[in-house]
């Protein structure tokens, strides 16, 4: 049971949830850019939702099934191109052994998933099946996929259904994008007219961005002590600000540790938005206290695995399974916890 790539999108990887609990030894944890697109790709595939998937950034290229499975795509607005039909993304699809599927482009996001039934079988690196492209850890050879990439499958029920969600997820409201953020651990070395500036005014998301972090276009925000500290701990969401005054905000492949102050930290619900946001978006920083961040996140995992239990059977068929939610996510630990979806 396999899956080849015949030509895959930009920066596509494997990914699973993320390789946690090593950041102390100076491991990143890597991971999807976009945690709950990542899961819920898994979930309409049939797949533990910390199976390991493809991520791609633009558009996700062409793909053969070597097998019969199921197949999602999520992310964004995406055209799929599927024997005999067109598809789009959020629901869960069939291919046969043989069969192709071609995904296009990304629109209104950046990052898109495509989760096959079983998940991605590749052999795990320290735990995790996650690629990590500046070590080249984990994935397939700690690399991008290239064409004629195999990938083998999971075991899985090819009895399943295809999934879809039973309401259509809100469109984003239009106008700047609001992304809260913590302030610190280094907000001391910036003036109270700098905090007020970068609380105030709007940044956008430039080209200079890949897996490990984002640089932002907008106001240049001056550290009054300098721009170079101790090299201390560093988490995806830092807000470092480097010597250009220019700030930058750390994705799944952060370094552990970095000397720069870091004058803010995006909240764990708000840092999938912001990795999705397309360039050249607009968006301000709206600074919230820590506890409101931990009941932000709280509230935001409600939301999910409520989507996840709403997931129901397209018209082919019934499901009445147990699913087992259990991942170590970006910014925090998701309890295990067992749903059942039914028609």
């Amino acid at each position: 049971m396999s899956l080849t790539v015949l030509s895959p999108g930009p920066l596509a990887t494997v990914q699973d949830a993320g390789r946690g609990g090593l950041r102390h030894q100076g491991v990143s944890a890597a991971g999807p850019m976009d945690p709950p697109a990542f899961m819920l790709a898994n979930a309409l595939a049939g797949n533990d939702p910390a199976a390991a998937a493809i991520e791609f950034a633009g558009f996700g290229g062409s793909f053969r099934a070597e097998t019969d499975c199921r197949i999602a795509v999520t992310g964004g607005r995406i055209d799929l191109a599927l024997p005999g039909q067109k598809g789009v993304a959020g629901q869960a699809y069939r291919l046969r052994a043989g069969e192709e599927v071609r995904i296009g482009a990304v629109g209104g996001a950046t990052w898109g998933y495509l989760a096959v039934s079983g998940g991605i079988a590749i052999a795990p690196a320290l735990g995790s099946r996650a690629t990590h492209l500046r070590s080249g850890l984990g994935g397939l050879d700690g690399r991008a996929l290239q064409a004629g990439d195999v990938l083998p499958l999971g075991a899985f029920d090819p009895f399943d259904p295809c999934l879809a969600p039973a309401v259509s997820a809100p469109d984003d409201k239009e106008g700047p994008a609001e992304i809260r953020v913590v302030p610190g651990p280094q907000d001391d070395r910036f003036s109270a007219a700098t905090l007020a500036r970068f609380a105030a005014e709007e940044f956008t998301v430039t080209p200079q961005r890949d897996r490990m972090a984002m640089v932002l276009g907008g106001p240049v925000l001056a550290a009054e002590g300098g721009h170079d500290i101790v090299s201390d701990g560093t988490v995806p969401g830092s807000v470092q600000v480097p010597g250009s005054g220019r700030p930058l905000v750390l994705m799944a492949e952060a370094q552990t540790t970095g000397g720069y102050p870091k004058i803010a930290t995006v909240i764990g619900a708000d840092l999938p938005r912001l990795a999705q946001l397309p360039t050249g978006s607009r968006f301000r920083f709206v600074p919230v206290a820590r506890d409101a961040a931990e009941e932000i996140w709280i509230d935001s995992r409600r939301r999910l695995r409520a989507r996840l239990e709403a997931l129901r059977p397209k018209p082919e068929g019934t499901l009445s399974s147990h699913y087992l939610l259990s991942c170590d996510l970006v910014g925090g630990i998701w309890p295990p916890e067992e749903v059942v979806w039914q028609s």
